[in-house]
């Protein structure tokens, strides 16, 4: 009997031990998965408004269609604009003045080529730019674009992307550490619970909530 009770105290103690380790650890591995998988939305995201800000230069509004960016990003030229000598360059000034020509040259390039620079996409990457990391492709950014009339009466383009919490981090391992942060973004901070630029409410030249 007493072997059973010593045996049956341990058992106690091994589960007392684990739980308190699971209290303890558990918040410090959603801290970190949240670090991780945070930035890595944040990476794809930013070139998501990149490529919506060089549309809006070209087309003078957003997309809400991740195909209609794709094509655009691979498939399309933006017209640039070069000095063709230095200002400080009195003869070569002269000259153009001479010519009656403006220090200005116009040239086009490939939108791929142009906006992600030092970065470099590829055609995979531009298609993936649409789903969220770390889903394996199954679920995308929540995308919207559209037209608003501002107080003051102006017309103006606005876009919004977005990615949940929900939708990027392990909500069965984490159930309850996701159900606190959202609820803590949301009643307390009055924030969007995941990762978003812009806003379909109004212009706030596509802002992030992780620039806050």
């Amino acid at each position: 009997m007493k072997k059973i009770a010593q045996f049956l105290l341990a058992v106690v103690i091994v589960a007392f031990v684990y739980v308190i380790y699971q209290q303890i650890s558990t918040p410090l591995r959603f801290e970190q998965e949240l670090k991780v998988k945070r930035a890595q939305v944040i990476e794809r995201i930013k070139d998501i408004r990149t490529a919506q800000r060089a549309y809006k230069s070209k087309y003078h509004k957003f997309t809400a269609d991740f195909d209609t960016l794709a094509n655009f990003i691979l498939n399309e030229k933006l017209e640039m604009e070069r000095k063709l000598v230095d200002e400080d360059d009195s003869v070569g000034m002269a000259m153009l003045k001479r010519l009656r020509k403006k220090n200005v040259e116009k040239f086009q390039i490939a939108v791929i080529d142009t906006i992600f620079s030092p970065k470099k996409l590829t055609a995979e990457d531009v298609h993936n730019l649409r789903y969220i990391p770390g889903t394996n492709n199954k679920a995308e950014f929540i995308m919207e674009a559209g037209i608003i009339t501002t107080e003051s009466k102006v017309v103006i383009p606005v876009v919004e992307c977005r990615a949940p919490y929900k939708a990027f981090l392990d909500t069965v391992t984490f159930r309850q550490e996701i159900i606190n942060k959202i609820d803590d973004d949301v009643n307390n901070f009055n924030r969007y619970p995941g990762i978003k630029f812009g806003s379909m409410e109004g212009g706030n030249n596509e802002a992030g909530n992780w620039e806050d």
